[in-house]
Order: structure tokens, then C-alpha cells, then sequence
């Protein structure tokens, strides 16, 4: 008679190291979309001059091009993150890549002054709404120590390089191709995170509160009042 020995199974790595591609994952999509958000900052400098004659703007008007982005990402940066803290992060993450990659179609099909800049308007919007999920994520998804300090390393690399890559951007694409090109490089990237977003990306609880949209509201209306009398300065005296 025959006994058998029963050895116990070895211990499997697998969890720990799904949890750490998960993450890496999770970051990648955020800082893709970090990316295009910082870029948009300045890829539209040096095509200034193409976009002026595509859509004939006026000297003064032009700078508005950068202004209605920078104003509008700047002055609801807050409300974005508020919203995130309140009806999720994901959610809102979504929702401000979804409006920053609809108002970049938008741009690149514009065919008047106006309608570029009602589009880059919508793109601060969706920028504001999506940009406070993304350091969020960072810093909830990976634990306190190395981990996070490696992320949060990577992700101000893309802060700084994303500015200066805009400017290398808007220098050659209007080159080769319309400055269109230069709004239209948006698109597939902001629906690659669209799709990939939702499986990766963990939800974040939601909190009470209330929004200070009044406030927000507000205080951009009165920074692109200032711009505008500092543009108007010259001309008008």
C-alpha cells in the first residue's frame, strides 16, 4: 500500500505583478492624455502666421488663438477638480477628454475666426475638467514611497517636455501639411484614452459638496476682461 504526499502549491507572483501593470496602464493613459492637454498650451505659436491667413484674422485678434485655451483651462482648473472630487474622477476624466477631443475636430474644421476660437474655448473646458483627474490618479494609484515618486517624476517630465514639443510641432506640421494638423493630431489620440480609459482606470469614491461655479465663472470672465484691455491698450489708449 502506497501513500502519497500531497505538496503544497507555490506561491504565485501573479496579483502583485497584474497590479503593477495595471498601474503602469493607468499611467500611461493619463499622462497621453496630460500630454495632449500641455501641448495644445503652445502648439499653436509658431502656426499662428498659417492660421492667420487660413482664416484671416486681424493683428489684434490673433493672440485671442492662445488666450480663449489658456483663460478658460486656467480660470475652471479648480471647478475641474472640485467635480472630480464629487462625481468621480473617472467620470469627469471622461467627460473633459471627450469635450477636449470633440473641440479639437472642431478647430481643425473651423472656417471662420470665430469658430476657431469658440473651439479652443471648449478645449481650455475640456482640459480644465480632465487635467485634475490625471494628478489624482497619480497620486492615489501608486503607494507612498518610491512608487509614486517615480510617477510623479514622469509625469512632470511630460509637463516640461510637453510644452516644448508643442512649439516643435507647430513649427513642422503647418509645414508639411494645413495647420488644421495641428488640432486634428488630437483626435486619435484623445479616442485611443476614451476607449482604453474605462477598463483601466479605477472609479474614485465620491464625496459631498457643492460647486462654486458662480465663482469660476467670474473670476475667468474678469482675467479675459484684463487681456482684453491690455490688448486693446494700444489701439485704443
Amino acid at each position: 500500500m502506497t501513500s502519497t504526499v500531497t505538496l503544497p502549491a507555490p506561491a504565485r507572483p501573479e496579483l502583485p505583478t497584474r497590479r503593477r501593470d495595471r498601474r503602469g496602464l493607468a499611467l500611461a493613459i493619463v499622462l497621453c492624455a496630460q500630454l495632449m492637454i500641455v501641448l495644445d498650451l503652445t502648439v499653436v505659436n509658431i502656426a499662428l502666421p498659417s492660421i492667420a491667413h487660413g482664416l484671416h484674422f486681424s493683428a489684434s485678434s490673433l493672440a485671442w488663438v492662445l488666450n480663449a485655451y489658456s483663460l478658460t483651462f486656467g480660470g475652471l482648473l479648480l471647478l475641474g477638480g472640485r467635480a472630480g472630487d464629487i462625481l468621480g474622477r473617472r467620470r469627469m476624466f471622461l467627460i473633459g477628454i471627450a469635450l477636449f477631443t470633440a473641440a479639437s475636430l472642431a478647430g481643425g474644421l473651423a472656417t471662420s475666426a470665430a469658430w476657431l476660437l469658440a473651439a479652443r474655448a471648449l478645449q481650455g473646458v475640456g482640459g480644465a475638467i480632465a487635467s485634475p483627474a490625471v494628478l489624482a490618479t497619480i497620486i492615489s494609484g501608486f503607494p507612498e514611497g518610491r512608487e509614486r515618486t517615480r510617477a510623479l517624476g514622469i509625469f512632470t517630465a511630460v509637463m516640461m517636455g510637453g510644452a516644448s514639443l508643442g512649439l516643435v510641432l507647430g513649427g513642422i506640421i503647418p509645414e508639411w501639411a494645413s495647420w488644421r494638423w495641428v488640432l486634428f493630431v488630437n483626435v486619435p489620440v484623445g479616442v485611443a484614452v476614451l476607449l482604453a480609459a474605462p477598463r483601466i482606470l479605477p472609479e474614485s469614491a465620491r464625496q459631498p459638496g457643492k460647486f462654486d461655479v458662480v465663482g469660476a465663472l467670474t473670476s475667468t470672465a474678469g482675467m479675459s476682461a484684463l487681456v482684453y484691455a491690455f490688448l486693446r491698450a494700444a489701439s485704443s489708449g
